[in-house]
């Protein structure tokens, strides 16, 4: 069900993104002209709107800007309550949102943390984050 939902997002900018989380490796654009990086994936820069886009894998950590516990959820996550969401800051300055997995009692604002790949339906990876 979750698959899904993100197979129709999947598009040609995209695309990169999702296969390197099938292969544990969390990808980010990379602007040539400006040198900023970019999430989410797009055609030109946001920053300066080159063309001169590039795939850089990131280091895959980073600190929490901020989070929320969800406890109630509808759809594909209806059974996963209570969870947490959160907006994760990368080393590399753009930020993602995401889920923060491990002990909730750890989870804080400007805490380090480190993505976990997530398996969650045959085919299907996402970037989850934990607390280092």
């Amino acid at each position: 069900m979750i698959k899904d939902l993100i197979q129709s997002a999947i598009d040609e900018e995209s695309k990169p993104y999702w296969d390197g989380l099938k292969e544990g490796k969390l990808f980010i654009q990379y602007c040539g002209g400006c040198h900023q990086s970019i999430f989410y994936p797009r055609s030109i820069c946001p920053h300066c709107f080159s063309e001169e886009i590039s795939w850089q894998e990131s280091s895959g950590t980073g600190k929490i800007y901020s989070f929320t516990i969800v406890h109630q959820a509808f759809g594909p996550f209806k059974g996963d309550t209570p969870f947490v969401i959160g907006i994760i800051e990368l080393d590399e300055g753009v930020r993602m949102m995401t889920r923060i997995i491990g002990d909730k009692e750890e989870i804080a604002i400007d805490k380090r943390v480190s993505v976990v790949f997530s398996m969650v339906e045959s085919d299907l990876v996402l970037p989850y984050f934990e607390v280092v």
